[in-house]
């Protein structure tokens, strides 16, 4: 098996990559028998030189490679046909924006396997970058809170050359007495939370960040029971909720009653209740001054998420009373930090974690037979048609959705 590590040809460029030299080596260590190269790239977070003194071949032609494992989608002009590839699509909720692309993968023959949909039996994700997310997300909100409130200034992410610096930055800060509600408990959950842990903030109960003044900053982590509640007052449990969104309501404004800032790295299932609404935003009880949207749903379950913002521009303001956007230093805007590509200003870190998982979970299954179900419960496209599970997407390929 001869598996290619493709560059990364979308603009605005990713830095990221799925295989890092120390995954290659791993891999190769572990399966003989395997073969891997590299496509030449002058993006990737790891030069073209870090490969090659490992051994492995860099090379400006993969054609000969049977599994093309790359980040981002590739370009149609890109895809050689009748080969197998791995890349987040954004297909999988029928985007319109990449219907030709999910065409011209059937008509080339190829066969796709999104990161996104490579699960265990249980249908839990296996791999994604949601916990480097999560860090850089909580990281970029602190540093909007120190611009808001100017107290403090933090470099961007995307200027230093890691975690450690990351952290090293974080070191440098003083915080008020700030009350900060962290929604999410996943792998971005657990991202963001690191950081506010790092930070040496308390985090306190449900009960007490609602009715107890702090002299010290403090934080919450909130599951999904915790901000929202059946219409019909019954306690049936969180499957419930997953179940039947549209019979809960959100009761998340008693948070924004007390909070400064709102650390979103939620899960946002269809259906399901907003976090709080433009009118909720105009009301004189709501507090919350910085709002740090991982999940970045625009116009969605955060009323202030208007649009997503850049690595380049990560912050803007969302004045509630006028419904518009505006610079977020002015005193009655929230300052709202919506990056939707989060991993990318730590490229090397992201890309290790995920390498790690990827040789770990996924490369196995070309080996034992896929023992586990893992590529065939990911395989969206064979023999240039959907596979079962994914024919869901025909009206959509069809241009009937």
């Amino acid at each position: 098996m001869k598996f290619a590590v493709i560059k990364e040809r979308k603009s605005p460029p990713d830095r990221r990559v799925v295989l890092t030299p120390q995954s290659c080596q791993n891999l190769l260590n572990q399966y003989p028998k395997a073969q891997i190269v590299v496509e030449s790239s002058d993006i990737r977070a790891f030069s073209n030189d870090e490969y090659s003194k490992l051994k492995i071949k860099v090379t400006n032609d993969v054609s000969a490679a049977d599994v093309m494992i790359g980040v981002k989608e590739v370009p149609i002009e890109a895809l050689i046909p009748n080969k197998s590839y791995f890349f987040f699509s954004h297909t999988i909720k029928k985007q319109p924006y990449n219907r030709d692309l999910l065409r011209a993968i059937l008509e080339k023959n190829i066969t796709l396997y999104d990161h996104e949909t490579l699960v265990d039996k249980t249908h839990q994700r296996l791999i994604g970058f949601g916990y480097y997310a999560g860090v850089v997300g909580a990281y970029n909100g602190m540093r909007a809170l120190g611009l808001k409130e100017h107290t403090f200034k933090l470099p961007k992410a995307t200027t230093l050359t890691g975690r450690q610096e990351l952290n090293t930055e974080l070191d440098k800060i003083s915080l008020s007495n700030i009350k900060i509600v962290l929604t999410g408990t996943g792998r971005v959950g657990q991202g963001a939370k690191e950081i506010l842990d790092h930070l040496k903030i308390k985090k306190v109960s449900v009960e007490d960040f609602l009715n107890t003044n702090f002299t010290e900053a403090v934080y919450v982590q909130l599951d999904v029971l915790d901000y929202c509640e059946r219409i019909d007052g019954k306690h049936l449990g969180k499957l419930d909720f997953f179940q039947h969104p549209e019979a809960y309501r959100s009761t998340f404004e008693r948070f924004t009653a007390v909070a400064d800032m709102f650390v979103a790295g939620h899960f946002y299932g269809k259906g399901a209740p907003a976090f709080f609404t433009r009118d909720q935003a105009k009301a004189a009880s709501f507090n919350l001054k910085v709002v740090a949207d991982i999940s970045c749903d625009i116009d969605g379950p955060v009323a202030c998420t208007i649009r997503p913002s850049t690595i380049e521009n990560p912050i803007y303001g969302y004045d509630p009373q006028s419904e518009t956007e505006v610079d977020y230093r002015n005193s009655n805007a929230i300052a709202v930090m919506a990056v939707d590509n989060l991993p990318c200003e730590l490229p090397k870190d992201a890309s290790e974690g995920f390498g790690a998982a990827f040789v770990k979970d996924i490369i196995p299954a070309f080996f034992n037979g896929d023992k586990l179900g893992i590529l065939e419960r990911s395989r969206m496209t064979k023999n240039g048609q959907l596979t079962p599970a994914f024919s869901y997407l025909q009206a959509y390929l069809d241009g009937n959705e």
